[in-house]
C-alpha cells in the first residue's frame, strides 16, 4: 500500500466509527475500500478487526461515562456469541476471495429491509422469554460476526429491540460491548493465519476510535432518528462501491 492509501483509511475510519456506534454498517465502507486499495479480502477482513476492537472499547467507555451500562446483561450476551464468532473467523480465513465479495454484496442487499422497515420504539424491559431468545440469537450473530462482521450492528439492533424491548440507545450500549468482546479472539484467528496488515489496521483504528467517541455522543443525544439515517448512508455507500468495482 502507498502512503496516501493509509491517509484515506484514517479518514474513512472516522466515518466508519460513527456509523458502527450509531447503527452498524461502518465495515461496508472500510472492507471494500481496503479491497479496492489492493488488499486480499481475507487480509481486509482481518485488518478491519484491529480498528473494530479499538473502536468498540472506546464506545463502551464513552457509554459508561455518560451513564449507560449494564455489564451483567452485556457479558452474558457476549459469552453466547463467542463460540460462533471463533468458528466464523476460522471459516473466513479459508474463504475464496470471490465468494467473500459475493457474500458481502448479498448481505448489503439483505440489510435494506432493516433500513426501510424501521424499528419499533418501546420501553426498556427484560422479560424472561425475551432474554432466552436474545441469547439464542446472539449465538448466530456471533458466527456471522466472525465470518464477515459487516452489518452485524443492524442484526444486533433488530434482535435486541424485538426480544428485550430496549430503546436503541441501550441496544447500542450492549452492541458495542458484545462486538468488542468477541473481536479479540476473532482477530487472533486472523493474526495466526497471517491476514492482518498492522499499519493499516492501526491507522484505521485511530480513525474509528475518534469516530466511536463522536458516534456515542450522537447516539445519546440523537437516538433513533440518527441511527436510521446513518445506517441508510452506509448501505447506499456500499451499493455505490460495488457498482464502481464491477
Amino acid at each position: 500500500m502507498e502512503l496516501w492509501h493509509y491517509a484515506i483509511l484514517t479518514v474513512v475510519g472516522v466515518g466508519a466509527g460513527i456509523l458502527n456506534v450509531l447503527a452498524g454498517g461502518g465495515s461496508f465502507f472500510t472492507l471494500p475500500i481496503m479491497i479496492f486499495l489492493g488488499m486480499p479480502p481475507a487480509m481486509a477482513n482481518g485488518t478491519n478487526r484491529v480498528a473494530l476492537l479499538a473502536q468498540n472499547i472506546t464506545a463502551v467507555s464513552e457509554f459508561k461515562r455518560r451513564g449507560f451500562s449494564d455489564f451483567r446483561v452485556s457479558l452474558s450476551l457476549a459469552l453466547c456469541t463467542l463460540p460462533g464468532a471463533v468458528l466464523g473467523a476460522v471459516t473466513a480465513v479459508h474463504f475464496s476471495p470471490l465468494w467473500f465479495k459475493r457474500l458481502l454484496a448479498f448481505f448489503m442487499i439483505a440489510m435494506l429491509p432493516l433500513v426501510l422497515g424501521g424499528t419499533k420504539r418501546v420501553r426498556a424491559s427484560c422479560p424472561r422469554r425475551g432474554k432466552l431468545l436474545a441469547h439464542l440469537g446472539a449465538v448466530g450473530i456471533g458466527f456471522y460476526g466472525g465470518l464477515i462482521q459487516a452489518g452485524t450492528g443492524p442484526l444486533f439492533i433488530v434482535l435486541m429491540v424485538s426480544t428485550l424491548n430496549l430503546d436503541l440507545v441501550r441496544v447500542n450500549m450492549h452492541k458495542v460491548f458484545v462486538i468488542g468482546f468477541y473481536m479479540l479472539p476473532t482477530l487472533l484467528v486472523f493474526v495466526l493465519s497471517g491476514d492482518v496488515e498492522w499499519l493499516a489496521g492501526l491507522l484505521l483504528a485511530v480513525g474509528t476510535t475518534v469516530g466511536a467517541a463522536i458516534g456515542t455522543h450522537m447516539a445519546v443525544r440523537g437516538g433513533d432518528r440518527l441511527i436510521k439515517v446513518f445506517f441508510a448512508v452506509a448501505v447506499v455507500a456500499m451499493a455505490i462501491r460495488l457498482l464502481l468495482s464491477s
